[in-house]
C-alpha cells in the first residue's frame, strides 16, 4: 500500500520540528509565499535562520549583483551560492556538527497589473544531506497555470515547500522527490519542465532520466536536453529560432534517420523567412515511443540518448502524439519557421480522421491549429512493399472527402516532398533493421551509420544479439 502523502501544512511542519534541518530562504517576487508556509504552522525557528525578499532591483543587484535577467537561472544560482555560503561563514562552527544546512531560494515573475501572460519562474534548493557533506543541490523551472495572482501565489508557495522538503527528506529516492513536487497541485496550476540534481546526494544519477520523468509522471508535456547531457528549460533553446524537427523511435538511428535530416535541412535553410538565421534542429521521442509493455526501460532510453548525441542535436521528450500538439507547442516560443520531418507513414497517419474525434471540429480543427503560424511539413519518400513504385507527397493517394485538403496544403507549399534523397535508403526497412540487431546477422550494419554500429555493439543496445542463438 502506497503511504499517503503529507500535505504542504505537515511538510512544512515536520521539517520546523527537525532541527537538524537549518536553513535560509530567499525569494524575489510573488511575495515571500514559501516562507509564509513555515511561519503559518509554527515552530519556525527550529528550521529557519533567515528570509529575505529583495524586491527593488536596486536592493537586489547590491546583494546578489547585476544581473541581465532577473528572472533566470543564472540569477538563482547567484541567489543560492550567496545564501548557502552566508549559512557555512556564520553558522558552521556553531552548530555544523549537528545541522544539515539548506539555502532555498526563487526569483519568479507571477501575473501583475503590468505583466499579464508568461508567469514563470526559477526556484532551487542547496543543502548537505548529511552533516559538514559537501552540499547538493535541485534547480527546477516553474511555469504558473492559473488565472489569477493570488493563486499563483499560493501555488508556488506549495512547491517550494514541496522542494525543499522533498531535497532534505527524499533526496535518496529521486522517484518520490519528483512526484512530490507537485502534491497538492494539479496539472492544471503548475508545471515543471526542467529539474536538474545535483552533487554527493545524487551521485550517479542521470539528469536526462530526471527529464523523462518529468514527462512520464505528467507533471510537464515535454523536457530536454542538449546533446552533450545537459539538462535545459526548452524556452531557452527555442527562443525566436526557426526550428526542425525530426520525430522517430531511434532506435535505432538509421541511415534513413540520418537522410531524411540532411534532405530537410537542405530544404529548411532555403527557405526565405530563414535567411541569416542559424535553424535549431530538435530529434523527438514522445511517450508513445519510450513505453513498453513494462513502463519505460532507462536503460534504452538511454542508449538512445546517447547514440542520438553523435549528431550534435538536442533531444526533446513529448507527450505531444498530435503533430498540432507538437507545433502549438514549439510555437509558445518561437515566432519563426517551424519545419517537421516525416515519412509518408506519418503524413498517412496525419490525415486519418479517427484522431480528431476529440476535436469539435475534427480533422479541419486540428490543421487550423497546426498550420496557423509559419510551418511546413517536410515529407520523406517511401517504396511500396509489393510494388517497389516510390510513393511520395505528390503522388500520396489521401480518402476522397480530403483530396482538396490535401491539394491545398500542397499547392500552398505547406506541404512538401523532399528531394536530393539516397535512393538505397528507400529499401531500409525498420523492423528488418530491429530484427537483425536482436540476431546479430550482419545485414543490418549497411543500414546505420558505422559509428553507430560500433555504439550498438559496444553497448549491447537494443537487444544486440540476444536472440543470435536461436537463428
Amino acid at each position: 500500500m502506497n503511504t499517503p502523502s503529507l500535505d504542504t501544512s505537515q511538510k512544512a511542519f515536520q521539517l520546523n520540528l527537525d532541527n537538524a534541518v537549518y536553513g535560509t530562504l530567499a525569494e524575489i517576487g510573488a511575495g515571500q509565499e514559501v516562507a509564509r508556509w513555515f511561519f503559518r504552522v509554527g515552530g519556525a525557528s527550529g528550521s529557519i535562520a533567515k528570509t529575505i525578499s529583495a524586491y527593488d532591483m536596486q536592493f537586489s543587484d547590491a546583494i546578489y549583483g547585476s544581473a541581465k535577467r532577473y528572472v533566470s537561472r543564472e540569477r538563482l544560482t547567484t541567489m543560492l551560492d550567496r545564501e548557502f555560503n552566508l549559512l557555512i561563514e556564520r553558522l558552521n562552527e556553531k552548530r555544523g556538527a549537528e545541522s544539515r544546512f539548506f539555502a532555498f531560494a526563487n526569483t519568479v515573475a507571477a501575473k501583475s497589473f503590468q505583466r499579464v501572460t508568461d508567469a514563470h519562474g526559477w526556484m532551487g534548493v542547496r543543502f548537505q544531506h548529511e552533516t559538514n557533506a559537501a552540499p547538493s543541490q535541485v534547480i527546477i523551472h516553474t511555469r504558473l497555470l492559473d488565472d489569477e495572482n493570488l493563486q499563483q501565489q499560493d501555488a508556488l508557495g506549495i512547491v517550494g515547500v514541496n522542494l525543499i522538503y522533498g531535497a532534505t527528506v527524499l533526496f535518496n529516492d529521486p522517484d518520490s522527490l519528483i512526484r512530490s513536487l507537485v502534491d497538492g497541485l494539479t496539472d492544471k496550476r503548475i508545471e515543471i519542465d526542467m529539474i536538474k540534481l545535483s552533487g554527493p546526494a545524487f551521485e550517479g544519477i542521470d539528469n536526462r532520466l530526471m527529464a523523462l520523468k518529468l514527462v512520464e509522471f505528467g507533471i510537464t508535456h515535454a523536457a530536454m536536453f542538449t546533446a552533450n547531457g545537459e539538462v535545459v528549460q526548452p524556452a531557452e533553446v527555442l527562443y525566436k529560432r526557426p526550428v526542425l524537427v525530426e520525430r522517430g523511435s531511434f532506435r535505432p538511428p538509421s541511415n534513413v534517420h540520418l537522410d531524411m535530416l540532411q534532405c530537410a535541412q537542405a530544404h529548411f535553410v532555403q527557405e526565405p523567412q530563414n535567411e541569416g538565421t542559424e535553424p535549431l534542429v530538435l530529434f523527438e521521442m514522445n511517450m508513445k515511443q519510450l513505453v513498453g509493455e513494462v513502463g519505460v526501460d532507462s536503460r534504452d532510453f538511454l542508449d538512445r540518448a546517447d547514440i542520438l548525441a553523435s549528431f550534435g542535436h538536442p533531444v526533446l521528450i513529448s507527450n505531444y502524439y498530435r503533430f498540432y500538439r507538437l507545433a502549438s507547442y514549439l510555437f509558445q516560443y518561437t515566432s519563426e519557421m517551424v519545419g517537421l520531418v516525416m515519412g509518408i507513414p506519418s503524413l498517412q497517419e496525419l490525415f486519418e480522421e479517427k484522431y480528431y474525434t476529440d476535436l469539435s471540429g475534427g480533422i479541419l480543427e486540428s490543421f487550423g491549429r497546426m498550420f496557423k503560424n509559419d510551418l511546413k511539413v517536410y515529407v520523406y519518400p517511401t517504396r511500396h512493399e509489393k510494388t517497389g513504385a516510390t510513393i511520395t507527397a505528390e503522388n500520396l493517394h489521401v480518402a476522397p472527402n480530403l483530396r482538396h485538403l490535401f491539394r491545398h496544403l500542397a499547392e500552398n507549399r505547406r506541404i512538401e516532398s523532399l528531394r536530393g534523397y539516397n535512393t538505397e535508403c528507400l529499401a531500409m526497412d525498420h523492423r528488418t533493421i530491429t530484427e537483425g540487431i536482436l540476431k546479430d546477422d550482419g545485414k543490418w550494419e549497411a543500414c546505420v551509420p558505422p559509428d553507430i554500429v560500433e555504439q550498438i555493439k559496444t553497448r549491447r543496445a537494443f537487444g544486440f544479439g540476444s536472440n543470435a542463438a536461436s537463428d
